[in-house]
């Protein structure tokens, strides 16, 4: 093996977003030497994306909330796949996390009588969702960054993780490189823990940033960690379409909260022409109702652009398909229409919207207090990921951990708008605590020379080949617009057998990838090594969409339209099989405790 350099930690967190922050905290906190490694630099986490709010049920706005129709809530927006254990640990749990980020110095808006203000999301019974204005993800990232840095954790930024370390069955630290100068760096450690994020990188048309290439699901993936629910895939209704540059980027559901509507190239408030049976006795019944409630009157029920994420998506799809769409394959979301009903409506957008004001100014000249902005459902949030305990968050690799978007669980088919950033805090937390924990309990493990070496010939291969070999940039967009086109929003089983009989063969293309230049700086190589993180994540996400022969959640099947009482026994796991080939099973979804039952029937 090759003289690289050595970091030993009891803990090794990769991803410095919120799950990772908190993760850190916690283990540094129980006495373990802890580092984190992260792809981006420092407070880049695309947990800033993240603006609308975090779920937590304190009833500071509406008195009637409390961790059981949180846990209702989010049971039924996840159509009943969650892991109720993680569900309900979340639902309790979610207020001290947030009033621990209070304590350490984040900013909130505040109600008239000083406690943290709340507002309405989608799929959320009451105003649940304490925020900043529409930056609460920023403010999550920067308190436990500002918190973080005197906990004496060390942070190695922009370094990517090539693979995980093994002896026998447990993770013993990880291998990667440091992105600006190209050299190999090695990590050992008595825990990892994956706080990475998602697979948007994998799609065309995402929120995500950069970073979100499924690096956490295929580590451990490789490491020979079971993924759970990777056919749900959330694409989040309102993305930017136009200018073509920034098709995707985020338009968050604040707007809807605060009153936005969503309608057709006709004027037309489409959403009140489709609202789902489950949902119908929770929804307002005219315009005048939905408005009210976003005003915060107890007696008014939710407007239907408030329903869950994966429906109102579909109805925005369904618009567009119907030629009722935008100029540029949208529809419209109007927030500037509340000036018919409050005075002072432009300073009152700027006052709860500001950064969607600024961001839709600066990259569409257009402003929001005058007129609708066109939108368009963009890949935003996979629910799927890492198979881990409820409890402790460790997958069934000893010492190998996961939290935030990388695992799944919490959110089961469809996660509720405002569960990712309390999610972020509550099992960031027992990651970390746990992931301590197993460290003190367990010695260093020994790290196999051989691995090391063939994961570093490995990823200089690029070199090997040169700029003669396949342009690693092509083979990614090849297979953004596959995915798109073919295992996205609306599915059907011969197209997503086609995505896998593509897959294969650029894969093929991927392992003739080449590069010029040198290990410094060069994109082209970092571009090189994620393709094969992305490439099994997405022939994961299809096999799995193949075999769910049902429409639920995220999920929509077009030739399988309907829920199905079978398929809703089960999750969808996959591992490594014997052959390296993805292999599928169906388990049984856990047992709801007896409680937990009475918590669903007092909310139906």
């Amino acid at each position: 093996m090759a003289d690289y350099p050595v970091h030993e930690y009891d803990v090794l967190v990769i991803g410095a977003g919120g799950a990772g922050l908190r993760a850190a905290i916690e283990s540094s906190a129980a006495g373990a030497k802890t580092g984190v490694v992260t792809k981006s630099l420092l407070g880049k986490a695309h947990t800033v994306m993240a603006e609308g709010g975090m779920a937590a049920a304190m009833g500071n706005v509406d008195d009637r909330d409390n961790w059981r129709v949180h846990f209702a809530d989010t049971m039924r927006g996840g159509q009943y796949l969650n892991n109720c254990r993680m569900a309900e640990l979340h639902a309790k749990e979610a207020p001290a996390r947030v009033k621990e980020l209070e304590a350490w110095g984040a900013i909130f808006d505040r109600t008239k009588d000083g406690k943290i203000l709340q507002r309405n999301f989608g799929g959320h019974r009451y105003a649940r969702l304490a925020h900043v204005g529409d930056r609460t993800g920023l403010e999550m990232i920067r308190t436990l960054q500002d918190h973080g840095i005197h906990q004496g954790i060390e942070v190695h930024a922009e370094y990517t993780i090539l693979t995980l370390l093994k002896d026998g069955e447990r993770v013993v630290g990880a291998f990667g490189y440091d992105r600006e100068k190209g050299r190999f760096h090695l990590f050992h450690a008595k825990a990892v823990v994956l706080a990475t994020g998602g697979i948007g990188r994998a799609f065309q048309i995402t929120s995500n940033s950069w970073e979100y290439t499924a690096d956490g699901q295929a580590l451990a993936y490789q490491a020979g960690a079971a993924l759970l629910d990777m056919e749900f895939v959330q694409f989040h209704p309102t993305g930017m379409v136009w200018p073509p540059s920034v098709k995707g980027i985020l338009v968050t559901e604040s707007v809807r909260g605060e009153g936005g509507v969503l309608r057709n190239k006709d004027g037309k408030r489409f959403m009140f022409d489709d609202i789902p049976e489950n949902y119908r006795g929770q929804t307002a019944k005219d315009p005048d109702e939905g408005w009210r409630y976003t005003q915060g009157d107890k007696n008014a029920l939710r407007p239907p652009e408030l329903l869950t994420r994966d429906h109102v998506a579909r109805c925005i799809n369904r618009e567009v398909k119907a030629g009722r769409g935008s100029p540029h394959g949208g529809v419209f979301l109007d927030i500037a229409w509340i000036k018919e009903k409050l005075p002072n409506a432009a300073e009152h957008i700027k006052k709860k919207l500001p950064s969607m004001y600024h961001q839709f100014k600066q990259l569409a000249d257009l402003d929001i207090t005058k007129e609708p902005m066109e939108i368009g459902p963009t890949t935003h949030y996979m629910m799927g990921g890492v198979q881990v305990d409820g409890d402790t968050q460790m997958s069934a690799v000893p010492g190998l951990f996961a939290a935030g978007e990388c695992a799944a669980g919490l959110h089961g088919a469809n996660r509720l708008g405002g569960n990712s950033l309390s999610d972020l805090l509550v099992f960031g937390k027992r990651a970390g605590e746990f992931a301590a924990k197993f460290a003190k309990e367990n010695g260093g493990g020994k790290i196999n020379p051989a691995d090391v070496d063939a994961a570093a010939k490995r990823a200089v291969a690029p070199f090997d080949r040169g700029t003669a070999g396949e342009n690693p940039f092509a083979v990614q967009h090849e297979l953004q617009e596959m995915m798109q086109k073919l295992v996205g929003i609306v599915r059907v089983e011969q197209e997503m057998q086609q995505a896998l009989s593509e897959i294969p063969k650029l894969q093929a293309r991927a392992a003739r990838a080449g590069i010029g230049g040198n290990r410094e700086y060069n994109t082209g190589w970092h571009t090189a090594l994620d393709l094969d993180n992305l490439l099994a994540i997405s022939e994961i996400v299809a096999i799995a969409g193949i075999e769910r022969k049902e429409s639920r959640g995220a999920h929509f099947r077009d030739d399988y339209p309907a829920k199905s009482d079978e398929w809703g026994k089960y999750n969808l796991k996959i591992t490594k099989g014997p052959d390296g080939r993805p292999k599928v099973e169906r388990m049984l979804v856990g047992p709801l405790t007896d409680e937990m039952k009475k918590c669903i029937e007092e909310q139906k």
